[in-house]
């Protein structure tokens, strides 16, 4: 059975991703998201709203300004596609985007450029709450 080198370097800069996000690190999302990156989020009742990546950044920014706690890193990967070029994450995770932690699922597409992978696109589908 041969093992595709792209799905780990992929699931590596998504673990990146991860910290990166979770600590504010504004440096490491700079590189790691695309100049052209697309954010589009869809809620639980079916509403969307778009960031590119400055508005997303922007937001990452704000809990560092504001001193927020790190957020949550627990993540599960459902699957990972990736060849020389692309690549596609399916992944959950728990995060505090806005007031309440929720539970997302995000589809991720990457791009390699410059031998360097970045994320193109994320949309993110927000989990309605347990009750």
């Amino acid at each position: 059975m041969t093992t595709n080198p792209h799905v780990a370097d992929v699931k590596q800069l998504i673990n990146d991703l991860i910290q990166a996000g979770t600590s504010f690190d504004i440096g490491a999302l700079e590189r790691i998201y695309h100049n052209d990156l697309q954010v589009i989020m869809l809620d639980p009742s079916g509403a969307t709203s778009i960031a590119d990546k400055a508005m997303f950044k922007g937001l990452f920014q704000s809990k560092r300004d504001n001193k927020e706690p790190a957020l949550n890193t627990w993540a599960e990967f459902h699957r990972i596609d990736a060849d020389d070029k692309n690549a596609h994450v399916l992944i959950s995770r728990k995060v505090k985007l806005m007031a309440e932690e929720q539970k997302i699922t995000l589809s991720i597409d990457l791009v390699k450029e410059n031998n360097a992978w970045q994320v193109m696109r994320e949309v993110i589908f927000v989990h309605a709450e347990d009750k």
